[in-house]
């Protein structure tokens, strides 16, 4: 019976991450709902290294005796609030959405491979093919942009026809179109 306890110390502390993790869980899930849709996007670095500094704290009040809950929703509440005030002064300053938020940059531009924009975002034709095919396009002669955003995805632009013309206005702010 002694080496069960040697396993795993114990009813209480176990019974201690039950009740914590849930009351941790159930805690942070009403801080986003209360703070909003934001909170939970994964749009930039910023908002990457808040989800997994939400996700450390979470882990370590979960497994650590000495956090206490308070501390913890405590620390809850200062990252999603850092992560409110960021967001809400990258809304309204170029400087700091320039300094938070990576611009997107053009991979395929009018049937050329941009091979330096491609080696900088560590990409290969390959994969750009690829996303291609996912977004059920059979040739590249129907393809006007490849472009990664700023989260990291990558969006095909479909060339203009007669039936839906276009100006390429959705290509305005991506770094290395001319």
């Amino acid at each position: 019976m002694d080496n069960i306890v040697f396993f795993h110390g114990g009813m209480e502390p176990l019974l201690r991450i039950v009740v914590v993790g849930t009351l941790a869980y159930f805690s942070l899930i009403f801080l986003l709902r209360l703070l909003g849709k934001r909170t939970l996007a994964q749009l930039n670095a910023f908002d990457f290294v808040i989800t997994i500094a939400i996700g450390s704290t979470l882990g370590r009040l979960i497994t650590a005796k000495g956090v206490s809950l308070t501390e913890s929703i405590t620390a809850f509440l200062t990252l999603i609030i850092l992560q409110y005030l960021v967001s809400w002064l990258t809304v309204r300053s170029s400087a700091i959405e320039n300094l938070v938020t990576a611009t997107p940059s053009l991979l395929y531009f009018r049937g050329q491979f941009l091979r330096k924009a491609m080696q900088e975002q560590r990409v290969t034709q390959a994969q750009l093919l690829a996303v291609v095919r996912d977004n059920r396009i059979g040739s590249l002669d129907q393809v006007e942009a490849i472009v990664m955003e700023s989260a990291g995805t990558i969006a095909v632009i479909k060339k203009a026809t007669v039936e839906q013309p276009g100006a390429g206005s959705a290509l305005k702010n991506v770094q290395g179109v001319y």
